[in-house]
């Protein structure tokens, strides 16, 4: 691969998510010129007005590539070091191009939040892309970066403190501000017409550890209806994301070597405060939740304001907790939106993170948080606005 072209390829840089990733690349990494990048999309001409409106370079490499058009693809993974894509939903349209990244030895980088599809593509290629050199990445956005490395670093204090890794870790949602993807409505939707076509595909879908090929781990908490949790002085409701980032950070644990035990539980939800007003909230936000994958949910290509962007926010607590009651609790920020803003610069920092700072994590299907650990949370918090920080 060294004779690679580019470092990083953008691809779907004319969709919503793909142009936040390339003017972050183009701004961030201005004068940056060991970096070697191009966007990748359907249409050169749409291509080339993207590069102009967020101000990248005029020499930006542009590369015409199309999810229906194997050998366009190809071509595309065979002059880059590695692809960050950002056409989903991707069990819709992103077959081929793992499969073209896998051959190619070329690494790859998405926002997937899609836990059947990503099973699915582990069985089918893990084998090869172990033998050709890919490193396969998914899910760097806000599923599940912030989540996956939360654990780490509350597990971190807890090895600190306890001697020891906590076997129960909460992650608790204390606050986010912003509109939920278009992709990621899209992708809710693509998932559960896959698995009313085939129904075997629900016992994916419901297993914690869908992700952990050959290895089930012990009960995990359901998170499915609001509960009052007496440590936290606060009741909860069910957390959307969890059912794609739970997976995650089980398959973090066991790609990291089982480092938080094999007994290890796990689960989200979001702290909605105390009393009867604390219940009403938890039962408004389940109520909300269903509306997110309805008919007036968002579509793909569609998005927040700029404005809207940068007065987003979220505030993520974790909690690790001792077998004699201690516990020790770490607060995760991000200064962005969460769905576009902030997993724009995520996933450009993963890629940057995984090209430059890891160039030794072997080949193969991985998790952000487990291939890149303390060197991801370092570029997040110098380059990224998120925060991870232990609290009393």
């Amino acid at each position: 691969m060294a004779s690679s072209k580019f470092d990083i390829v953008v691809y779907g840089a004319t969709g919503f998510t793909g142009q936040l990733v390339a003017e972050y690349l183009a701004a961030h990494y201005k004068g940056d010129r060991a970096l070697k990048w191009a966007m990748a999309g359907r249409s050169k001409e749409k291509l080339a007005s993207v590069r102009d409106a967020i101000g990248a370079p005029a020499d930006t490499p542009l590369i015409v590539a199309d999810a229906s058009d194997v050998a366009s693809l190809k071509a595309m993974v065979a002059q880059t070091k590695s692809v960050i894509s950002t056409v989903g939903p991707y069990q819709l349209y992103g077959n081929d191009l793992i499969a073209a990244c896998v051959e190619a030895g070329t690494d790859y980088l998405d926002l997937c939040g899609e836990p059947v599809w990503m099973r699915q593509m582990i069985d089918r290629h893990e084998a090869a892309a172990k033998a050709s050199g890919a490193r396969i990445v998914f899910s760097c956005g806000f599923d599940s970066v912030p989540f996956e490395l939360g654990t780490f670093f509350v597990q971190e204090e807890a090895k600190r403190v306890f001697g020891a890794p906590a076997s129960r870790v909460k992650g608790r949602v204390r606050d986010m501000r912003g509109t939920l993807s278009g992709g990621t409505a899209a992708s809710a939707k693509a998932t559960f017409d896959a698995v009313a076509q085939d129904l075997s595909l629900v016992a994916i879908l419901n297993n914690p550890f869908a992700l952990t090929p050959g290895f089930e781990g012990v009960k995990q908490p359901r998170g499915n209806k609001p509960a009052f949790e007496e440590d936290l002085q606060s009741w909860t409701a069910p957390f959307m994301m969890a059912l794609i980032n739970t997976r995650n950070v089980h398959r973090s644990n066991m790609l990291m070597g089982f480092p938080y035990g094999k007994e290890f539980v796990y689960d989200e939800m979001v702290l909605t405060g105390p009393g009867e007003k604390g219940e009403a909230n938890a039962k408004r936000v389940m109520a909300a939740n269903s509306e997110k994958t309805g008919p007036n949910a968002p579509k793909p290509g569609e998005g927040p304001s700029k404005e809207e962007r940068e007065n987003g926010l979220y505030d993520l607590l974790y909690v690790a907790v001792a077998p004699d009651g201690r516990h020790v609790r770490a607060g995760i920020t991000g200064d962005r939106d969460p769905g576009y803003g902030s997993t724009s610069k995520m996933i450009s920092e993963c890629a940057i993170c995984l090209l430059r700072d890891t160039p030794d994590v072997p080949a193969g299907f991985w998790t952000p948080g487990a291939a890149m650990q303390h060197k991801l949370i370092k570029r997040l918090v110098d380059n990224a606005g998120l925060t991870f920080e232990v609290e009393k």
